[in-house]
Protein backbone atom coordinates (compact mmCIF):
# COMPACT_ATOMS: atom_id res chain seq x y z
CA UNK A 1 0.00 0.00 0.00
CA UNK A 2 1.08 3.58 -0.52
CA UNK A 3 0.97 5.88 2.47
CA UNK A 4 -2.11 7.59 1.07
CA UNK A 5 -3.86 4.27 0.57
CA UNK A 6 -2.89 3.16 4.08
CA UNK A 7 -4.33 6.21 5.84
CA UNK A 8 -7.51 6.24 3.77
CA UNK A 9 -8.02 2.53 4.43
CA UNK A 10 -7.74 3.13 8.16
CA UNK A 11 -10.25 5.99 7.97
CA UNK A 12 -12.63 3.88 5.89
CA UNK A 13 -12.51 0.97 8.34
CA UNK A 14 -10.59 -1.28 5.97
CA UNK A 15 -7.55 -3.47 6.58
CA UNK A 16 -4.07 -1.94 6.37
CA UNK A 17 -0.73 -3.65 5.88
CA UNK A 18 0.61 -1.85 8.97
CA UNK A 19 -0.22 1.10 11.21
CA UNK A 20 -0.34 4.50 9.48
CA UNK A 21 2.36 7.01 10.41
CA UNK A 22 1.53 10.73 10.66
CA UNK A 23 3.91 12.65 12.97
CA UNK A 24 3.70 16.46 12.76
CA UNK A 25 7.02 17.90 11.63
CA UNK A 26 7.57 21.60 10.99
CA UNK A 27 10.85 22.94 12.36
CA UNK A 28 12.31 19.43 12.15
CA UNK A 29 11.44 19.30 8.43
CA UNK A 30 12.81 22.79 7.87
CA UNK A 31 16.12 21.95 9.52
CA UNK A 32 16.31 18.84 7.34
CA UNK A 33 16.83 21.02 4.27
CA UNK A 34 19.05 23.58 6.01
CA UNK A 35 16.60 26.47 5.80
CA UNK A 36 15.53 29.12 8.29
CA UNK A 37 12.05 28.73 9.64
CA UNK A 38 10.94 32.23 8.72
CA UNK A 39 11.44 31.25 5.08
CA UNK A 40 9.75 27.87 5.57
CA UNK A 41 6.63 29.60 6.89
CA UNK A 42 6.56 32.24 4.15
CA UNK A 43 7.56 30.32 1.00
CA UNK A 44 5.48 27.31 -0.03
CA UNK A 45 8.32 25.97 -2.15
CA UNK A 46 10.57 25.63 0.87
CA UNK A 47 7.79 24.10 2.97
CA UNK A 48 7.04 21.53 0.27
CA UNK A 49 10.70 20.65 -0.10
CA UNK A 50 11.05 20.08 3.64
CA UNK A 51 7.86 18.05 3.91
CA UNK A 52 8.71 15.77 1.01
CA UNK A 53 12.28 15.29 2.23
CA UNK A 54 11.34 14.29 5.77
CA UNK A 55 8.43 12.10 4.62
CA UNK A 56 10.66 10.24 2.21
CA UNK A 57 13.57 9.84 4.61
CA UNK A 58 11.47 8.51 7.49
CA UNK A 59 8.66 6.83 5.56
CA UNK A 60 5.77 9.02 6.72
CA UNK A 61 2.42 8.32 5.13
CA UNK A 62 1.55 11.97 4.61
CA UNK A 63 2.80 15.48 3.96
CA UNK A 64 1.28 18.58 5.52
CA UNK A 65 0.91 22.28 4.79
CA UNK A 66 0.93 23.15 8.50
CA UNK A 67 3.50 25.75 9.55
CA UNK A 68 2.05 28.22 12.08
CA UNK A 69 -1.33 29.48 13.31
CA UNK A 70 -1.03 33.06 12.03
CA UNK A 71 -2.08 32.70 8.39
CA UNK A 72 -5.79 33.51 8.62
CA UNK A 73 -5.26 36.23 11.20
CA UNK A 74 -2.55 37.90 9.12
CA UNK A 75 -4.80 38.10 6.07
CA UNK A 76 -7.57 39.54 8.24
CA UNK A 77 -5.15 42.34 9.14
CA UNK A 78 -3.70 41.17 12.46
CA UNK A 79 -0.20 42.24 13.47
CA UNK A 80 2.25 39.33 13.21
CA UNK A 81 5.82 39.20 14.53
CA UNK A 82 8.34 37.45 12.29
CA UNK A 83 11.56 35.73 13.33
CA UNK A 84 14.44 34.28 11.36
CA UNK A 85 14.31 30.80 12.80
CA UNK A 86 11.11 30.50 14.82
CA UNK A 87 7.45 30.43 13.79
CA UNK A 88 5.70 33.75 13.22
CA UNK A 89 3.51 34.76 16.14
CA UNK A 90 0.47 36.93 16.74
CA UNK A 91 1.28 40.27 18.40
CA UNK A 92 -1.32 40.02 21.16
CA UNK A 93 -0.36 43.42 22.55
CA UNK A 94 -1.72 44.87 19.33
CA UNK A 95 -4.70 42.55 18.82
CA UNK A 96 -6.79 43.26 15.74
CA UNK A 97 -10.04 43.03 17.73
CA UNK A 98 -8.84 44.82 20.87
CA UNK A 99 -11.75 47.11 20.07
CA UNK A 100 -14.78 44.86 19.59
CA UNK A 101 -16.28 47.38 17.20
CA UNK A 102 -13.67 46.50 14.60
CA UNK A 103 -15.38 43.14 14.00
CA UNK A 104 -18.32 44.78 12.22
CA UNK A 105 -15.89 46.32 9.71
CA UNK A 106 -13.99 43.10 8.93
CA UNK A 107 -14.62 41.16 5.77
CA UNK A 108 -13.78 37.50 5.23
CA UNK A 109 -10.53 37.42 3.27
CA UNK A 110 -10.27 35.66 -0.07
CA UNK A 111 -7.77 32.81 0.45
CA UNK A 112 -6.54 33.21 -3.12
CA UNK A 113 -5.77 36.90 -2.66
CA UNK A 114 -4.29 37.14 0.82
CA UNK A 115 -0.53 36.65 0.96
CA UNK A 116 -0.33 34.07 3.75
CA UNK A 117 -3.42 32.02 2.99
CA UNK A 118 -2.58 31.89 -0.70
CA UNK A 119 0.91 30.62 0.17
CA UNK A 120 -0.62 27.67 2.04
CA UNK A 121 -2.97 26.93 -0.86
CA UNK A 122 0.07 26.98 -3.14
CA UNK A 123 1.82 24.59 -0.73
CA UNK A 124 -1.05 22.13 -1.08
CA UNK A 125 -0.83 22.35 -4.88
CA UNK A 126 2.90 21.68 -4.81
CA UNK A 127 2.66 18.88 -2.24
CA UNK A 128 0.02 17.21 -4.38
CA UNK A 129 2.29 17.45 -7.42
CA UNK A 130 5.39 16.20 -5.62
CA UNK A 131 3.97 13.51 -3.34
CA UNK A 132 0.22 13.18 -3.76
CA UNK A 133 0.42 9.94 -5.71
CA UNK A 134 2.01 8.21 -2.69
CA UNK A 135 1.36 10.38 0.36
CA UNK A 136 -1.83 11.77 1.88
CA UNK A 137 -1.83 15.56 1.47
CA UNK A 138 -3.02 17.51 4.51
CA UNK A 139 -4.24 21.09 4.50
CA UNK A 140 -4.68 23.05 7.72
CA UNK A 141 -6.92 25.70 9.27
CA UNK A 142 -7.41 27.19 12.71
CA UNK A 143 -10.43 26.16 14.76
CA UNK A 144 -12.93 28.71 16.08
CA UNK A 145 -11.54 29.14 19.58
CA UNK A 146 -7.93 29.37 18.38
CA UNK A 147 -8.71 31.85 15.61
CA UNK A 148 -10.84 34.02 17.86
CA UNK A 149 -7.95 34.08 20.34
CA UNK A 150 -5.59 35.13 17.54
CA UNK A 151 -7.82 38.06 16.61
CA UNK A 152 -8.92 39.15 20.08
CA UNK A 153 -6.04 38.05 22.31
CA UNK A 154 -6.29 34.87 24.30
CA UNK A 155 -6.55 36.43 27.76
CA UNK A 156 -9.23 38.85 26.59
CA UNK A 157 -11.17 36.04 24.95
CA UNK A 158 -11.21 34.07 28.19
CA UNK A 159 -12.79 37.07 29.93
CA UNK A 160 -15.21 37.60 27.05
CA UNK A 161 -16.83 34.22 27.68
CA UNK A 162 -18.17 35.70 30.92
CA UNK A 163 -18.29 39.43 30.20
CA UNK A 164 -19.29 39.63 26.54
CA UNK A 165 -20.76 36.30 25.41
CA UNK A 166 -22.73 37.81 22.51
CA UNK A 167 -19.52 39.22 21.06
CA UNK A 168 -17.86 35.80 21.37
CA UNK A 169 -20.63 34.29 19.29
CA UNK A 170 -20.25 37.04 16.69
CA UNK A 171 -16.50 36.38 16.51
CA UNK A 172 -17.06 32.65 16.19
CA UNK A 173 -19.50 33.21 13.33
CA UNK A 174 -16.88 35.28 11.54
CA UNK A 175 -13.97 32.89 12.07
CA UNK A 176 -16.18 29.95 11.08
CA UNK A 177 -16.70 31.55 7.68
CA UNK A 178 -12.99 32.33 7.41
CA UNK A 179 -12.06 28.73 8.19
CA UNK A 180 -14.53 27.18 5.79
CA UNK A 181 -13.51 29.44 2.94
CA UNK A 182 -9.82 28.74 3.57
CA UNK A 183 -10.46 25.01 3.76
CA UNK A 184 -12.43 25.00 0.53
CA UNK A 185 -9.51 26.60 -1.29
CA UNK A 186 -7.18 23.90 0.02
CA UNK A 187 -9.60 21.10 -0.87
CA UNK A 188 -9.90 22.55 -4.36
CA UNK A 189 -6.08 22.59 -4.53
CA UNK A 190 -5.90 18.86 -3.79
CA UNK A 191 -5.90 18.39 0.00
CA UNK A 192 -7.11 14.92 1.03
CA UNK A 193 -7.77 15.93 4.63
CA UNK A 194 -8.01 19.19 6.56
CA UNK A 195 -6.31 19.49 9.93
CA UNK A 196 -8.10 21.74 12.42
CA UNK A 197 -5.92 23.23 15.15
CA UNK A 198 -7.96 24.56 18.08
CA UNK A 199 -5.42 24.66 20.89
CA UNK A 200 -7.17 27.42 22.84
CA UNK A 201 -10.11 25.06 23.40
CA UNK A 202 -8.02 23.11 25.91
CA UNK A 203 -7.97 26.15 28.20
CA UNK A 204 -11.70 26.23 28.88
CA UNK A 205 -13.73 23.94 31.08
CA UNK A 206 -16.48 21.65 29.84
CA UNK A 207 -19.20 24.20 30.58
CA UNK A 208 -17.76 26.88 28.32
CA UNK A 209 -16.63 24.30 25.79
CA UNK A 210 -20.10 22.80 25.46
CA UNK A 211 -21.88 26.18 25.37
CA UNK A 212 -19.58 28.19 23.13
CA UNK A 213 -16.84 26.17 21.46
CA UNK A 214 -18.33 22.79 20.60
CA UNK A 215 -21.28 24.15 18.55
CA UNK A 216 -18.89 26.05 16.28
CA UNK A 217 -16.42 23.20 16.03
CA UNK A 218 -19.37 21.05 15.01
CA UNK A 219 -20.49 23.56 12.37
CA UNK A 220 -16.93 23.65 11.07
CA UNK A 221 -16.59 19.86 10.91
CA UNK A 222 -19.98 19.50 9.25
CA UNK A 223 -19.03 22.17 6.73
CA UNK A 224 -15.77 20.39 5.94
CA UNK A 225 -17.58 17.11 5.44
CA UNK A 226 -20.02 18.86 3.11
CA UNK A 227 -17.00 19.70 0.94
CA UNK A 228 -16.24 16.00 0.69
CA UNK A 229 -13.06 16.16 2.75
CA UNK A 230 -11.93 14.39 5.90
CA UNK A 231 -11.05 16.08 9.19
CA UNK A 232 -8.18 15.73 11.64
CA UNK A 233 -8.77 17.49 14.98
CA UNK A 234 -5.70 18.66 16.87
CA UNK A 235 -6.20 20.36 20.25
CA UNK A 236 -2.94 20.73 22.14
CA UNK A 237 -2.94 20.47 25.91
CA UNK A 238 -4.90 18.61 28.55
CA UNK A 239 -8.24 17.89 26.90
CA UNK A 240 -9.48 15.29 29.38
CA UNK A 241 -12.47 17.43 30.50
CA UNK A 242 -13.73 17.76 26.91
CA UNK A 243 -12.90 14.35 25.43
CA UNK A 244 -16.51 13.25 24.99
CA UNK A 245 -17.35 16.42 23.10
CA UNK A 246 -14.32 16.06 20.87
CA UNK A 247 -15.37 12.53 20.04
CA UNK A 248 -18.91 13.66 19.21
CA UNK A 249 -17.72 16.04 16.48
CA UNK A 250 -17.43 13.24 13.94
CA UNK A 251 -13.83 13.89 12.90
CA UNK A 252 -12.07 11.08 11.08
CA UNK A 253 -8.94 11.52 13.22
CA UNK A 254 -8.61 12.93 16.73
CA UNK A 255 -5.10 13.75 17.98
CA UNK A 256 -4.44 13.49 21.71
CA UNK A 257 -1.62 15.37 23.37
CA UNK A 258 0.70 13.54 25.75
CA UNK A 259 -1.15 14.75 28.87
CA UNK A 260 -4.17 12.66 27.90
CA UNK A 261 -3.87 8.87 28.23
CA UNK A 262 -5.06 7.19 25.07
CA UNK A 263 -7.05 4.79 27.21
CA UNK A 264 -9.13 7.73 28.46
CA UNK A 265 -9.62 8.96 24.92
CA UNK A 266 -10.76 5.53 23.80
CA UNK A 267 -13.15 5.20 26.72
CA UNK A 268 -14.67 8.63 26.10
CA UNK A 269 -14.90 8.41 22.30
CA UNK A 270 -15.82 4.78 21.74
CA UNK A 271 -14.31 1.99 19.67
CA UNK A 272 -14.73 3.46 16.19
CA UNK A 273 -12.87 6.77 16.59
CA UNK A 274 -9.41 6.78 14.98
CA UNK A 275 -6.94 8.16 17.53
CA UNK A 276 -3.48 9.59 16.84
CA UNK A 277 -0.66 10.15 19.28
CA UNK A 278 0.58 10.64 21.80
CA UNK A 279 4.19 10.43 22.97
CA UNK A 280 5.59 13.42 24.86
CA UNK A 281 7.58 15.12 22.08
CA UNK A 282 10.25 16.40 24.47
CA UNK A 283 10.86 14.04 27.38
CA UNK A 284 9.95 10.86 25.52
CA UNK A 285 10.65 11.33 21.81
CA UNK A 286 13.56 13.76 21.98
CA UNK A 287 14.95 12.77 25.35
CA UNK A 288 14.40 9.02 25.27
CA UNK A 289 16.17 6.12 23.61
CA UNK A 290 14.98 3.96 20.71
CA UNK A 291 14.17 1.24 23.22
CA UNK A 292 12.14 3.48 25.54
CA UNK A 293 10.32 5.00 22.57
CA UNK A 294 9.39 1.56 21.26
CA UNK A 295 7.95 0.68 24.67
CA UNK A 296 6.05 3.97 24.88
CA UNK A 297 4.44 3.71 21.45
CA UNK A 298 3.55 0.08 22.13
CA UNK A 299 1.69 1.27 25.23
CA UNK A 300 -0.13 3.88 23.12
CA UNK A 301 -1.08 1.21 20.62
CA UNK A 302 -2.34 -1.10 23.35
CA UNK A 303 -4.50 1.64 24.86
CA UNK A 304 -5.86 2.92 21.55
CA UNK A 305 -6.47 -0.47 19.96
CA UNK A 306 -6.67 -1.20 16.26
CA UNK A 307 -7.97 2.20 15.13
CA UNK A 308 -4.69 3.94 15.81
CA UNK A 309 -2.28 6.15 13.87
CA UNK A 310 1.28 6.52 15.13
CA UNK A 311 2.53 10.00 16.02
CA UNK A 312 3.69 12.20 18.86
CA UNK A 313 1.38 14.24 21.07
CA UNK A 314 2.30 17.37 19.15
CA UNK A 315 5.10 18.58 16.87
CA UNK A 316 8.30 16.54 16.67
CA UNK A 317 10.79 19.04 18.09
CA UNK A 318 13.61 20.18 15.89
CA UNK A 319 16.53 18.57 17.72
CA UNK A 320 14.99 15.10 18.03
CA UNK A 321 17.68 12.49 17.28
CA UNK A 322 17.16 10.63 14.02
CA UNK A 323 17.42 7.29 15.79
CA UNK A 324 14.58 8.21 18.13
CA UNK A 325 12.25 9.28 15.34
CA UNK A 326 13.16 6.17 13.36
CA UNK A 327 12.17 4.03 16.36
CA UNK A 328 8.71 5.60 16.25
CA UNK A 329 8.51 4.99 12.51
CA UNK A 330 9.81 1.43 12.75
CA UNK A 331 7.07 0.55 15.22
CA UNK A 332 4.41 1.67 12.74
CA UNK A 333 5.94 -0.34 9.91
CA UNK A 334 6.19 -3.53 11.96
CA UNK A 335 2.74 -3.54 13.59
Amino acid sequence: MTGRERVLAMLDGKATDHLPLMPITMMFACDRIGEQYGRYASDHRILAEGQVRVADEFGFDYVSAISDPAREAADCGAAVAWFDNQPPAIDEGNALLADPGVLARLTVPDPLQGIRMKDRVDAVVLLKQKAGHEKLVEGWIEGPCAEAADLRGINTLMCDFFENPEFVQDMFEFVLEVGLRFAQAQVDAGADIIGVGDAAASLVGPGIYNEFVWPYEKKLVDGLHAMGTRVRLHICGDTRPILAGMGALGCEIVDLDYMVPLAEGRAAMGPEQVLLGNLDPVSCLRGGTPESITRAVAQCHAEAGAKYIVGAGCEVVRDTPDANLRALCDYARTH
